[in-house]
């Protein structure tokens, strides 16, 4: 298993450099000038020496192969460069917002691993019964409501609420405080999009999870359990539950990784300045500089999870933990 974990590691840093050289390269090719486009806007004057002073400044008038080393050395070192609209530096802008995200992809993570395992091991032990066809309309209902959809009749449903029991229409907060400052504030605020997200997804794990049981409780080692008089429960979490959750472990991993930067209507509906926001942000003005960014932080946050769930995998699967 060592050898399996090692072999993976060594794989994780040539996967970011490809990616590096890619994400590069194709900002690259992006039609215009930068500092034009900044500058000049559409059709506008722009001042020859602000613009010289722009390429000078990003290191543009340097040939390509120095400006990827620039930035490969810049990756390396955490010096992602400056932001061409806000002036401060990208790490900055990023580590402002990366706290909120990674908090409401946890929390959604989390909610989305309580609804699903627990439901889909439910609905395969008890297959084709009256409990098995509503939670596999609670699953499909999750898969066809988006979440900012479902974010946004949270947000009504707590206004009319409130407003019934308290007189007064009540609404999450809107500034952002860390838990350990204000647990309260704070989980008032990212409960909501984390309930809305997280059933959007765990709709996807319940069905996953289902379809994985039902099929390792048709395998003979399962069926040779019940022969030997194993009670149902014992044959499920002792047997059954760990083969079925290799390919659940994948799916939340990589719905983990997607949340990390792909929430951007989810967190315009409930006001959240987010990663996504800031994606989105960035791409508008066009800020290639923090776009470039933020591309290779979601890489490496993908790369990162594909590892972990490479690890969580040759736990779970014998094969590979004796081989």
């Amino acid at each position: 298993m060592y050898g399996y974990i090692v072999k993976r590691l060594l794989m994780l840093l040539p996967t970011l450099i490809g990616a590096a050289v890619l994400v590069f390269l194709l900002l690259r090719l992006v039609p215009g000038d930068i500092c034009l486009i900044k500058f000049g806007g559409e059709g506008a004057y722009a001042d020859p020496e602000q613009i010289k002073q722009c390429q000078i400044s990003l290191g543009l008038e340097n040939p390509i192969y120095v400006q990827f080393w620039d930035y490969l050395k810049g990756l390396f070192v955490l010096d992602l460069g400056t932001s061409m609209w806000t002036g401060k530096a990208v790490t900055y802008e990023i580590g402002v917002r990366f706290q909120l995200s990674l908090q409401v992809a946890l929390m959604a993570t989390l909610t989305s691993i309580v609804i699903a395992i627990p439901l889909g091991v439910i609905s395969a032990a008890k297959q084709n019964t009256m409990t098995d066809y509503f939670i596999r309309g609670f699953s499909i209902a999750g898969i066809a409501m988006p979440s900012f959809w479902l974010g946004i009749l949270m947000i009504l449903g707590l206004l009319i609420g409130t407003q019934e029991l308290m007189g007064r229409p009540w609404m999450p907060p809107i500034t952002y405080k860390p838990i350990w400052e204000d647990p309260a504030h704070n989980i008032s605020q990212l409960i909501w999009p984390a309930l809305a997200t997280g059933y959007r997804y765990s709709a996807v794990a319940t069905r996953m999870t289902r379809s994985a049981m039902l099929e390792v409780l048709g395998e003979d080692y399962v069926r040779t359990a019940r022969a030997k008089g194993l009670i149902e429960k014992v044959i499920i979490n002792k047997h059954a539950l760990k083969n079925a959750m290799l390919p659940v472990v994948t799916i939340i991993g990589i719905e983990f990784a997607f949340l990390m930067g792909g929430l951007v209507v989810t967190e315009q509906v409930f006001n959240l300045n987010g990663l996504g926001k800031l994606f989105v942000e960035s791409v508008t003005q066009s800020d290639y500089t923090l776009t470039q960014a933020l591309v290779m932080l979601v890489v490496t946050i993908f790369v990162f999870m594909n590892f972990v769930v490479d690890v969580l995998y040759a736990w779970l699967d014998p094969r590979i933990r004796y081989s």
